[in-house]
């Protein structure tokens, strides 16, 4: 088994414990907050705690947290305090170097649309402006606002819910349905870690919706145990419906790169191996076919 630390929160510095959160829990997307005070100030601020937390009713939740060196709250925060309203607007790569600039701790006085470059648009239901740049922003009207702590590092729930919505064409298709691989996100990782979620970074799972899986508890042991299959791999072979019969598993044995492996004597991993490959080029049905084969066999 490998080897673990265990860690009392309470017994580690608050920039040691704010380091493992912030490196563990990622890829977190990131909140490009702009807010706007009673006396009309701007603010454009980045937030990595930051999610969606419910469709109906939308409901967006972002923490900007006390500051860990002197304790003081973001502008962000005393302007959601004093005008309930934000928008939320999403990053992509082409402008992540222009967020990392409006992060900078600017006076509070100083408008990080200007600093940055970024294109401040008029909001149509809400004060603060939204960022022209973004491929998504959230107009939201801030609904609470929790205290989580009052010590450096404590974060102050921000709960909004969304009221208008303003989406790119270009990451549209026609059915106005937003495309993941066009968009080119950005997420937070720890230290002075992003990550792009473009090209090969992206792929797909079919999510078990339609059909429920036998689970990996339903494979053989000599499946369930193998050397050669990951995780991954049973997890593929357990989600399917159902385990072919012994008429189908006859018809498969006639197969030629089966008949080779049934008229030699090879070892469990062998067929192991042929059933990876198949897996691997996501035929799940011929590795399950392969092996239930190998396990009549009974090596």
């Amino acid at each position: 088994m490998d080897k673990v630390i265990s860690l009392d929160p309470n017994e580690i510095t608050s920039r040691q414990l704010h380091g493992y959160l912030l490196a563990s829990v990622a890829p977190r997307p990131i909140a490009f907050v702009s807010t706007i005070d009673k006396a009309g100030n701007i603010n454009l601020s980045p937030f990595s705690f930051f999610n969606v937390f419910s469709a109906n009713p939308p409901v967006a939740i972002f923490s900007p947290a006390r500051s860990a060196r002197d304790n003081s709250t973001k502008h962000t925060y005393d302007n959601v305090n004093q005008v309930p309203e934000a928008v939320i607007n999403l990053v992509n790569y082409s402008m992540i170097e222009q967020v990392s600039l409006a992060s900078t701790a600017f006076p509070k006085s100083v408008n990080e649309f200007v600093k940055s470059g970024l294109t401040a648009v008029n909001s149509d239901t809400v004060s603060p402006p939204r960022v022209g740049e973004s491929p998504v922003s959230f107009e939201c009207k801030v609904n609470q606002i929790i205290p989580l702590g009052t010590e450096g590092g404590a974060g102050n729930l921000v709960i909004c819910e969304v009221i208008r919505i303003h989406l790119k064409t270009e990451y549209l298709d026609a059915s106005n349905t937003l495309q993941t691989e066009r968009m080119d996100l950005v997420g937070r990782m720890g230290g002075n870690w992003y990550i792009r979620a473009f090209g090969d970074a992206l792929f797909q799972i079919s999510k078990p919706t339609d059909i429920i899986g036998r689970g990996v508890d339903q494979l053989p042991a000599s499946v369930r145990n193998s050397t050669i299959l990951t995780g991954s791999d049973l997890a593929k072979l357990g989600g399917l419906e159902g385990f072919p019969d012994e008429s189908t598993l006859d018809k498969w044995k006639e197969r030629p790169e089966i008949k080779c492996l049934l008229q030699k004597s090879h070892t469990p991993e062998e067929w192991h191996k042929l059933a990876k490959q198949m897996i691997d080029n996501q035929d799940i049905e011929s590795g399950i076919k392969t092996l239930l084969v190998a396990d009549e066999l009974a090596f």
